[in-house]
């Protein structure tokens, strides 16, 4: 265990289920994980914080779980996640004329452009969450990822600026704060997701990450290296469990269980003569529910679904396979049967599922790699970022912490040496670890400290 990295905690707020996990980058760069507590959601709806104090429960009782699988965990700042269709994105562009000419750039003037970009004009009652520049120019070079370094009398960059509603932000910072736990930084989900699940080649061939929740569907769309698009769609999980309560006359938790268990999102193979049986209310006769209209009411949603993926990447005018890599489907809902299908019929580009155990180190149980916990496990990877590219104060007491045996798959299960080559999709382990480094910093570099503004403060 490589004791002098920091242990960092991811905390997701969804809309059906609250997770935290807690991990720590071992001498190889992939991520320990150390400890890891969920929880029913139930104050959060289509990704937002409706009742503070439901949340507030569900936050605590995924930390006592959390704290249960490693008691020697000391958890005090988190990176949270966030989304909710009250989420928007803009894009901008900055210049600055530089003062000293003949000094080659520095840091400090790229978060200077930076900060410049957070006196944008947004509207009343919004707040910018992010500030991600996509490419630089200096005097009259084009298209540069990195410019310091460069020599130039004018610096300029094209941002993608994200914001949020200011009382939605406020509700999960509450949440976090009465919890127990201080913000260490907002995230914005699919953001989060697309650095769990995809890799340096999927940055280079240009992918469309689609995390399906619980409440929502979030979009992040990256070409030649730039993260291009972001969208979170107000159509989920949740949607279809509703959809298949009603269509069904079922109840909520008997329409979540047939989701999951025989649930398909094409219709055409389900089959015909197959019926679940459904235990009567008080007395009532048993139902018979065919499948083949199971799928039919999943496959219209999430049909609906991809009709909006589809939409996005047309604005943004990279459909038509101008994306190589594809779809990369993760979270929750990506666990439906013959979803890659439809994804493939319905938008025209390759999907496939994104797991996020390429960046998880070697011998941990399955639960963690589902995508599921995509969002939770990029929360961290982002911690990370910062930490490497000293972007925020991190604790430097690092104390002992191992990994519990609780979070450890059974040696007789997996050899370690095999699950290690399994999690890193079968590449060698250099050539992985150089291609991790920076995915965060290729969109963003030093970033200035977030939600520290006066009303803030006042609460």
């Amino acid at each position: 265990m490589n004791n002098e990295q920091p242990i960092i905690v991811g905390l997701d707020i969804g809309t059906t289920k609250i997770a935290v996990i807690a991990g720590r980058k071992n001498e190889f760069g992939k991520l320990e994980i150390l400890g890891f507590g969920k929880a029913n959601s139930n104050g959060v709806k289509h990704g937002q914080v409706l009742n503070i104090d439901e949340t507030i429960k569900a936050i605590r009782t995924a930390l006592e779980n959390c704290f249960a699988s490693n008691p020697d965990l000391k958890l005090h700042d988190v990176y949270v996640g966030i989304a909710g269709h009250h989420i928007k994105s803009l894009q901008t562009r900055g210049d600055i004329v530089r003062q000293h000419t003949d000094e080659e750039i520095t840091h400090r003037e790229i978060d200077q452009l930076i900060a410049d970009q957070y006196k944008t004009y947004i509207p009343a009652g919004d707040q910018i969450i992010d500030v991600i520049p996509q490419e630089f120019t200096v005097d009259n070079f084009q298209n540069i990822p990195n410019p310091i370094g460069y020599g130039g009398v004018k610096i300029g960059a094209n941002f993608h600026i994200i914001t949020g509603d200011k009382n939605a932000i406020r509700n999960i910072n509450r949440s976090v704060e009465k919890a127990g736990l201080v913000t260490k930084d907002l995230v914005l989900q699919p953001l989060a997701s697309s650095s769990a699940v995809m890799g340096q080649e999927d940055l280079e061939a240009g992918v469309a990450i689609v995390d399906i929740g619980g409440g929502t569907t979030d979009l992040a769309v990256f070409y030649e290296g730039i993260l291009k698009h972001t969208a979170v769609i107000p159509f989920a999980g949740e949607n279809i469990t509703n959809d298949i309560k009603t269509g069904l006359g079922v109840l909520k938790t008997q329409a979540e269980q047939m989701k999951v268990q025989f649930g398909s999102a094409l219709a055409n193979e389900a089959k015909a003569n197959a019926y679940i049986t459904i235990p009567g209310l008080r007395g009532m006769p048993a139902k018979e529910i065919s499948v083949k209209n199971l799928a039919n009411i999943i496959q219209a949603r999430m049909s609906e679904i991809m009709d909006f993926v589809t939409y996005h990447l047309k604005q943004v005018g990279l459909d038509n396979r101008m994306l190589n890599g594809g779809i990369i489907l993760t979270g929750g809902g990506s666990q439906l049967k013959h979803l890659i299908q439809l994804t493939e019929y319905v938008t025209g580009l390759p999907a496939r599922i994104g797991f996020p155990n390429e960046h998880l180190a070697g011998g941990h149980i399955d639960e963690l790699a589902k995508p599921t916990y995509s969002t939770c496990i990029g929360l961290i990877l982002k911690g990370y970022d910062d930490y490497e590219h000293n972007r925020k104060d991190f604790e430097k007491d690092y104390t002992k912490v191992d990994v519990p045996e609780g979070l450890r798959k059974a040696a007789a299960d997996v050899p370690v040496a095999e699950e290690v080559g399994e999690a890193v999709g079968g590449h060698e382990l250099e050539k992985r670890k150089k291609n991790m480094n920076g995915f965060w910093g290729k969109f963003k570099d030093r970033i200035i400290d977030l939600f520290k503004e006066e009303e803030d403060k006042q609460l």
